[in-house]
Order: C-alpha cells, then structure tokens, then sequence
C-alpha cells in the first residue's frame, strides 16, 4: 500500500485529480474567451458505480447545516465511484474509534514505516490533509446512522507543483455492517460510496482524455481508501499489545 494518508486525502478531496495525474498531458487555458482544444468523445458528466449500494436517506441523516450541500455533491457528481473490502475482523470498539480518528491512523501507518502524509485533528470534529504541492483538504463527519456515517469534504488538490490547483467538494458514505458479534469482536463488511465535484477545466478535460478508464481510476481510490481503515483493524486485532503504542497521537 503505497501512501495510505495521501490516498484518504485524495479521495477525500480529489479522485478527481488523481483522474488528472493520470491523464495526458493537456494545456488548459485560464482565459475564458480561449478555444478550447480538441477532444475526443465526450465522456458523461458523473461516472457512477453503484451495483450494490447501499441507499440511506441523506435528508434524514445529514445535518441541517450540510444538508444542502451534500445533496448538490450528490445529486450531481463530476465522478462517483463505489468500492468494498474483504471482511475484516476487529473489536467492535476499535473499529468505530478508527473511523473517528483519522489522524491517528495516518500515524500508525508512519509507525509501521509505510510512506504516509500526516493528517492534522483541526478540532471539533474537523479534519485536514494537506501536501508539499499546496493542497489542501478538510473533512467531517456530517451525519451517522446505524453501521455508517457520512463524511462531507472542501478544499483543492494540486497534483504536482506546476499543476493547477482542482477545487472540489466531496461526499463519502461509509457504511460497515456486522456479519458477526461474539464478545465484543465482528466481522466487519465495508463499503464506500465517493461523489465529487470540480468545475475545474483541468478537471473536466482530463476525464474526457482517460476515457472509460476513468471510473476505475476512481474505484481503486476508494479500494485503497477502505484499507487504510482495514489494514490497521487487521494488525491492532493480531497485535492487541500494540495497539496503543501504534494508535497514540503524533508528535508535534
């Protein structure tokens, strides 16, 4: 797993502009009045990928004050993509404090030696993820309900130094039903659902350029999204004396 906190910011703030790193090469003007270059077929605005979904209602769940801004991400997606992991087993305890936490995640995973950029708590219930090019992504939890919240996300994402920053707004519904309880210790099964916006020209352009390998560009951000959660499940429940070693906060 390469950059597992960089993978969360990503897909947080940008699967949008992964799609743009993986894409040719393109020059996109910032004057409006320019002629845009030539494209090949157009692709769809949203490319969603929802075989299996799990369907909650939003209105219910999210709160107020995000309401209206998680139904506009929703509604009308640049890329939307679905993915699920393989069952993990864990506390029940610790794999909902893991979704609450974050940044304590991230750590672990620089604990254990796997490239990871930091991901700050910024306070009352608010995250961040930023990186050397100048992006820049905070997130919260805007809404729970039984086995799954809802994560509401801003910010931009440059995906290299000379790059154009990419605005966006994102929405990831997670959800993780129990298969299985017995003192205390499940059998996880998660899932994500990722709707994102950019009204970016670099953006849009480069999702016509990949084409249809756009909407899987987006599914292995969210796969790798799920087992930055998953992996450390998995290691904390074989190595329970570990755990809070590799779980304690960063050093400032």
């Amino acid at each position: 797993m390469t950059g597992p906190a960089k993978v969360l910011g990503v897909l947080l703030g940008g699967t949008v502009a992964g799609v743009v790193q993986a894409a040719p090469p393109v020059s996109v003007s910032d004057d409006p009045g320019a002629p845009a270059p030539a494209m090949p077929a157009a692709m769809p605005a949203a490319l969603p990928n929802t075989a299996g979904a799990v369907r909650v209602n939003l209105a219910d769940i999210v709160h107020a004050d995000y309401r209206d801004a998680v139904m506009k991400v929703v509604q009308k997606p640049t890329v939307s993509t679905r993915a699920s992991a393989p069952d993990v087993i864990c506390t029940v305890s610790m794999y909902e404090w893991l979704f609450d936490h974050p940044d304590r995640v991230a750590a672990a995973w620089h604990r254990m030696k796997v490239p990871a950029v930091p991901i700050s708590d910024a306070g009352n219930g608010l995250f961040a993820w930023t990186d050397e090019h100048g992006s820049e992504v905070v997130w919260r939890t805007v809404g729970t309900f039984q086995d799954g919240r809802v994560w509401y996300a801003t910010g931009k994402v440059k995906p290299g130094a000379a790059a154009p920053a990419v605005p966006v707004k994102a929405v990831a519904i997670l959800t993780h039903p129990r298969k299985a309880t017995k003192d205390g210790v499940a059998s996880f099964s998660t899932s994500v659902q990722v709707f994102l916006v950019s009204d970016s020209k670099a953006a849009t352009l480069a999702l016509r350029l990949i084409g249809p390998a756009a909407p899987r560009v987006a599914e292995q951000g969210a796969e790798q999204f799920l087992e930055f959660f998953n992996g450390i499940a998995d290691y904390v429940q074989k190595n329970p004396t570990k755990a809070d070693a590799l779980l304690a906060p960063a050093k400032k």
